[in-house]
């Protein structure tokens, strides 16, 4: 079957049964689309009858919310690839639907992807049945959304025949459904990083809720210092773009207000219009401080709304249960997080990465792990060391520049003396540094020669100033390891036996692991086990080798 960048799924079976058959009907349509998948609902919709078939409002029921946690859940697990967005332009509330027009979609609703394919759980009776059908599906996709021109159709009810049996008898055809209490202000907050299906849980149950005004208050600054990979997280820009697509999807007739997070209240607690908050189990606290501060600030407590945490079926042993933006941000570690620039002056058949990171990143015991898998390693710190021998140019130039008072007794430079002339001297320092760097990457270079000489396939640059010194130019790819700074502390207090504030100082004079991360093609971390971190050098050693095949395969086809 053909596979489409963007699809969406009209689903028509009664609102009591589309939890059974949520996960047959995601399992299907990911074998058809590929990117973005696109939720309508319209249970009870008859696309049978052959004739003009029109969209109706459905009010918004509790149960609306259950569907929407369970199909966000099991996309999760089942299609995690897809971007998965429930639209609720149909829902509305009978007293909205009684002050506006006739149904909905006076005009077809742009989304931000234009469906290819249109799907449905509608069961046909008999094969004969399908033509008529795919006809009146498309037109009914057509009158909902701006859909691509040539729009494919796919009858999924085939494949979910094996589910249908006994639904009815279990669940109970026409229960009364409880209305869902909708409110005219309703607010949320959190980091949105990386968006997720209980991001999108929140945010279309709050959309469902609201009926004017949707207030979105997403974390910058402070508030991220303490998440796990925070250097990691989405630029602000990045995340609000991706939550004002989602949210324009969703449902375009709300007024959507996003606005950053400096402290944990932002405008929950001033905002005099606002009447419900939309929070988890997580966050419940969270929501009742929120309450405290406006009883204070003379204001009405707001309604707290609490939705479930989504469970993560694939979560390691290092990541939460619940699916997370922290979860996410771990599963990067290993992989390519952007291509490399082109490197046409480096060897084709020897790949090079420059390995670099903080004092007390762990980086050198990443390289030996590399070095374990076999890659040769360039030891940048040892090299440095060769070009302070007496007879080098590096050596004549330093003796020249700081003098020969750095000189031991038998010659060689003495580099705490030497160490001493460029300590909080920028510019001594950037004259020892024009001397000596440019020495060590000639070094670099014939290491990496060598390399190729002996048909190595592999080389891992160690090298602390990888990008201080501009190296890069003679890498394809530079690879970060990462700490958090107060790991990093501890590890250089009990390595080197210096005090935190020394410790501190030291780091502080290197880059930033968020400057050195803008830099990096893939990063690791060494803050949990060995064993977390040997994981991590495994999958990215194994993503690398796929990479280089590839490159191989692109410079020397096949004849």
């Amino acid at each position: 079957m053909s596979m489409f960048s963007t699809g969406i799924l009209v689903l028509t079976s009664p609102l009591h049964v589309l939890p059974l058959r949520i996960a047959p009907v995601l399992t299907s349509a990911a074998q058809v689309v590929e990117r973005t998948l696109y939720v309508h609902l319209h249970p009870g919709l008859n696309l049978g009858t052959g004739g003009q078939v029109r969209p109706a409002y459905i009010p918004p029921v509790v149960d609306l919310c259950t569907l929407i946690s369970c199909l966000y859940s099991n996309a999760a697990d089942i299609c995690a690839h897809l971007d998965v967005r429930v639209l609720l332009s149909n829902v509305r509330t009978q007293s909205a639907v009684l002050s506006g027009n006739n149904g909905p979609f006076s005009t077809p609703q742009t989304l931000s992807h234009s469906p290819e394919v249109v799907l449905t759980d509608f069961p046909i009776q008999d094969s004969g049945q399908s033509s008529l059908v795919t006809q009146c599906l498309q037109k009914y996709a057509g009158h909902c959304y701006v859909c691509k021109p040539s729009l494919s159709s796919v009858l999924l009810y085939p494949r979910l025949k094996e589910v249908e049996e006994d639904d009815d008898d279990r669940r109970g055809r026409g229960a009364q459904l409880k209305p869902l209490e909708t409110f005219s202000d309703v607010v949320v907050g959190g980091t949105f990083d990386r968006l997720h299906g209980a991001h999108k849980t929140l945010l279309n149950i709050s959309c469902l809720m609201a009926n004017r005004r949707f207030v979105i208050g997403v974390c910058d600054q402070e508030l991220l210092k303490n998440k796990v990979l925070n250097e990691l997280i989405e630029p602000y820009d990045q995340r609000v773009q991706k939550l004002q697509d989602f949210l324009n999807d969703v449902k375009p007739s709300l007024k959507y207000e996003i606005v950053p997070l400096s402290d944990p209240f932002g405008p929950s607690v001033s905002d005099p219009e606002l009447q419900c908050i939309v929070v988890s189990e997580e966050t419940r606290k969270g929501g009742e401080a929120v309450n405290r501060k406006r009883v204070e600030n003379g204001l009405a407590e707001l309604v707290l709304y609490e939705i479930q945490l989504l469970k993560d079926a694939h979560h390691a042993d290092i990541e939460e249960e619940k699916i997370s933006s922290s979860s996410l941000r771990t599963r990067l570690l290993g992989t390519l997080l952007k291509p490399p620039s082109p490197q046409p002056d480096l060897p084709l058949d020897l790949y090079v990465i420059g390995l670099t990171g903080g004092s007390g990143s762990g980086k050198s015991s990443i390289a030996h792990r590399l070095e374990a898998l076999g890659a040769v390693r360039i030891d940048c710190d040892q090299l440095g060391h060769e070009a302070y021998l007496p007879g080098t140019s590096a050596y004549h130039k330093v003796v020249q520049e700081f003098s020969p008072d750095i000189l031991n007794e038998d010659k060689s430079i003495n580099r705490r003396v030497l160490g001493g002339k460029v300590f909080g001297n920028q510019e001594r320092l950037k004259a020892l540094t024009d001397i000596v760097w440019p020495e060590i990457a000639l070094l670099v270079k014939k290491r990496i020669e060598q390399a190729k000489e002996q048909g190595e396939r592999v080389c891992v640059v160690d090298a602390a100033v990888l990008l201080e010194a501009g190296w890069t130019y003679l890498v394809h790819e530079v690879w970060v390891a990462t700490i958090p700074e107060e790991e990093a502390v501890k590890r250089i207090v009990q390595r080197d036996g210096v005090k935190e504030e020394d410790a501190l100082r030291r780091l502080k004079s290197q880059w930033l692991n968020a400057k050195l991360i803008e830099h990096a093609n893939v990063v690791l971390c060494t803050l949990w086990e060995p064993d977390v971190t040997q994981r991590q050098v495994l999958k990215a050693w194994t993503l690398l080798q796929q990479r280089i095949q590839k490159r191989l395969e692109e410079i020397r086809p096949s004849p």
